[in-house]
C-alpha cells in the first residue's frame, strides 16, 4: 500500500530534464539535485552540476533537509571497463522535520519511477556520501 502512496507530484519540466539527463553523452560525473516545494507539494529542480565528484556533491547537500539526487557517475571497473551508472540517492539526514521526512519519503517512489532508475540508494548522514560509499553501493550491481 505505501509503495503506491503519492504525496507530491513531479514537476513536468523536471521530468523532461531527467529524461534528457538519462541520455546525456558527456563522460564526466554530473548530478541533478531536487527538492520539494512544500507549498505546491511538487518535486522541483534545485540545481544541476557538471563535473562534480561525490565529495563535492556532499558539500552541496543541506545538513538538516532531505534532498533527491540523480547522479551520473564515471565508474571504472577492476578490469578497466568504464560504465556510467545513473544512481538515485535519497538524502534524509537525521534531525529533519518529521513532516519534511514524510513528504520526501512518500514522494521517493514516484520520482524513482518518473526517472526510470534502478540503482536507488539512501543516506541518513550527508557525511556518508563519498566515492568509497558509492563504489560500495554499486558493487551490488556488478
Amino acid at each position: 500500500m505505501s509503495s503506491s502512496l503519492v504525496v507530491c507530484e513531479v514537476d513536468d519540466g523536471l521530468k523532461e530534464r531527467l529524461r534528457k539527463f538519462r541520455f546525456r553523452k558527456e563522460t564526466n560525473n554530473a548530478a541533478i539535485l531536487m527538492k520539494i516545494d512544500m507549498e505546491r507539494q511538487l518535486v522541483i529542480l534545485e540545481e544541476e552540476f557538471e563535473d562534480i565528484s561525490p565529495d563535492e556533491l556532499r558539500e552541496e547537500l543541506p545538513e538538516r533537509q532531505p534532498r533527491f539526487i540523480v547522479y551520473s557517475y564515471k565508474y571504472v571497473h577492476a578490469d578497466g571497463r568504464v560504465s556510467y551508472p545513473l544512481c538515485f540517492i535519497f538524502s534524509s539526514p537525521m534531525g529533519c522535520k518529521p513532516e519534511q521526512q514524510m513528504m520526501y519519503a512518500g514522494s521517493k517512489n514516484q520520482l524513482v519511477h518518473a526517472a526510470e532508475l534502478t540503482k536507488v540508494f539512501e543516506i541518513r548522514n550527508t557525511e556518508d556520501l563519498s566515492e568509497k560509499w558509492l563504489i560500495d553501493q554499486l558493487a551490488f550491481f556488478r
